[in-house]
This record gives C-alpha cells, sequence and structure tokens, in this order.
C-alpha cells in the first residue's frame, strides 16, 4: 500500500508505549498495534485527531505516501485500464 503510517516512529521519539497511547485516545492495545503495522486501511479522522493531539504532532508525522506499483492512474480516482 503506498500510504505508510510511522506511528512507531512518533512513538519512539515521545517516549511512549502503545500501551499508554490506546488508553490515552480511547483505543485498545490491539487497535494500535493494528495501526503501527499498517494492517489497517483506514482510519478514522477522529481518531487521527486524538493521535496528533496526544504525540502533539500533524497527521503529516504519521503518515508517508510511498508510490509504487498499486498506485491509482493519474488521471484520476478509480482510473481502469
Amino acid at each position: 500500500m503506498p500510504i505508510v503510517v510511522e506511528l512507531d516512529v512518533m512513538l519512539a521519539r515521545r517516549k511512549m508505549r502503545s500501551k499508554e497511547l490506546a488508553q490515552r485516545i480511547g483505543l485498545t492495545e490491539q487497535q494500535v498495534s493494528q495501526l503501527k503495522s499498517g494492517k489497517v486501511r483506514g482510519m478514522r479522522f477522529d481518531t487521527l485527531m486524538r493521535i496528533c493531539s496526544v504525540l502533539e504532532c500533524q497527521p503529516g508525522d504519521l503518515l508517508r505516501y510511498e508510490p509504487g506499483e498499486d498506485d491509482l492512474a493519474p488521471d484520476g480516482i478509480g482510473s481502469e485500464a
């Protein structure tokens, strides 16, 4: 997937464990673990907002775009060959 979640990097920078983050944002440790590993297909904006608030960061500090073969066609969303 071309979107890479770098939550583990920000947690390390803030010297915070996943368990503490989970408690502070109202998610389970398993949900935070899935976010860290990139196994989720999406994230609610309110969840992203809570993470950014607790970690005192911007969404761009947590998400990175890495282009690859699975990207959408350059002419728009949902283009098919």
